[in-house]
């Protein structure tokens, strides 16, 4: 098993906890000596860097929110100068100001170390050929990316999102081995080469996908597997941990969290309380090394779990699972709590229906309603209204069972619902408009 850093990637884990600590300890100090933000947070919830005397004692610590970093635009919330600044990403800020994350040279570093070890536990390396289909730019998956492989000594190709044949051509043409790209982009990719004429399987050297930046459940891998003849990764990241970040192995049983990088909680969305080791709970993170940009036990929002026993591959990291759902992503129809994850899952296990569906959500007077639009997949497509009647039917008892609602479904013709080459849109929830 060939890894990046074997020394830090083995380490045991007691060691591991052991350095936490001091990181943390270290990193309170800092903040609460010289960052305005912090030091302010920690005096209203009345707690000293004196009381952080064991990594249990985190739980003392204040939460970071999302809204934090809105209200503290641009860069109120940094802890080093702009001298010692070297890049700024930003987020799309679809739902408000946008968050603006700042990176010391040292903060460069340590994102690059994250990905060369998350690019070899996928068998990544020298003569490796990537492409990055993620947006360059003030997106951070490109450029993270970017720098990643060219530290492992792979080859890039910096293809970005868009002009879908021109990156079909270059995969032939550049004997690309690995893709990083959303898992709807290279659904896209696999539909457009398909209408090229191009058999991914038997016209490409593709062999591997690093996916990742919006949800996707293990039966959209399975789908995507097959389909394409590669192997799948899993990678997570958010803006405001740096970027992509952190990925699956090679036994694929769970996202490998480096932990003298990131300090991972995972509590209960209502209570903030630790939930049981293996439980889901909404994950915490705090960043142990970060410079300009601090985070501490930061709500990221996601819906996961956690174990620390040590992985197949012989790394002692902790590991999360897949994540099953956003805490905001969480539709509440009537009543019921019901995660995009879900529909997908239980789509994905009816062969007759393809890869592409929407979460359409309205209120009829005072009741919730739910549509779900779904392709039917081509083998199974029919001219005939008693075979989609059935199918309809199927599809409908599926969501049912998963769901415990009722769901509408309308069944929608091979190719007809949007594509998208970046992140998908899922979900359109009506009743906020």
């Amino acid at each position: 098993m060939v890894m990046w850093n074997p020394r830090v990637e083995q380490m045991p884990l007691q060691d591991q906890k052991d350095l936490q600590y001091k990181l943390l300890k270290t990193l309170i100090y800092k903040l609460y000596s010289f960052n305005e933000f912090y030091c302010k947070r920690m005096k209203e919830f009345g707690v000293h860097p004196d009381d952080i005397r064991s990594l249990d004692d985190i739980s003392k610590l204040p939460f970071m929110y999302k809204s934090d970093f809105r209200d503290n635009y641009p860069d109120t919330i940094f802890n080093v100068t702009h001298e010692e600044l070297v890049r700024y990403h930003v987020s799309s800020g679809t739902t408000g100001k946008p968050t603006v994350v700042g990176y010391t040279e040292k903060d460069l570093e340590m994102w690059t170390e994250s990905l060369a070890r998350a690019l070899t536990a996928c068998e990544l390396g020298r003569g490796d050929v990537i492409q990055v289909s993620y947006g360059y730019g003030l997106f951070t998956g490109g450029l993270g990316m970017h720098y990643g492989a060219e530290r492992i000594g792979a080859t890039v190709v910096p293809s970005g999102v868009g002009n879908t044949e021109r990156q079909i051509e270059l995969m032939q043409d550049l004997h690309v081995t690995s893709i990083a790209c959303t898992p709807s982009y290279l659904l896209h990719i696999g539909e457009v080469a398909e209408k090229m004429g191009v058999d991914i399987r038997k016209d490409t050297n593709l062999k591997s996908a690093v996916l990742g930046a919006e949800p996707w459940s293990g039966k959209m891998k399975n789908r995507i597997e097959d389909w394409l003849g590669i192997r799948a990764y899993n990678i997570y990241g958010t803006s405001e941990l740096s970027g992509p970040m952190f990925t699956e192995c090679s036994e694929r049983k769970g996202i490998h969290i480096w932990s003298d990088i990131a300090l991972v909680e995972i509590l209960d969305p209502d209570t903030g309380e630790a939930v049981a080791p293996g439980d889901k709970g909404e994950l915490t993170i705090t960043l142990l090394q970060k410079e300009a940009f601090p985070l501490v036990r930061y709500r990221v929002g996601d819906i996961t779990s956690m174990t620390e026993e040590v992985c197949p591959c012989g790394r002692t990291h902790p590991r999360i699972d897949r994540l099953s759902g956003r805490v905001d992503d969480m539709l509440i129809i009537r009543g019921i709590n019901v995660f995009p994850s879900q529909v997908e899952h239980t789509l994905m296990n009816i062969p007759e229906v393809g890869s592409h569906f929407q979460i359409i959500v309205d209120k009829h007077g005072v009741l919730d309603s739910m549509l779900v639009r779904v392709e039917v997949a081509e083998s199974a497509f029919s001219d005939k209204i008693s075979d989609l009647m059935v199918l309809k039917k199927k599809v409908e008892q599926s969501l049912r069972n998963a769901l415990n609602i009722s769901v509408s479904v309308e069944l929608t013709e091979p190719g007809s619902l949007p594509r998208f080459e970046g992140k998908s849109k899922k979900v359109i929830d009506r009743r906020e408009l």
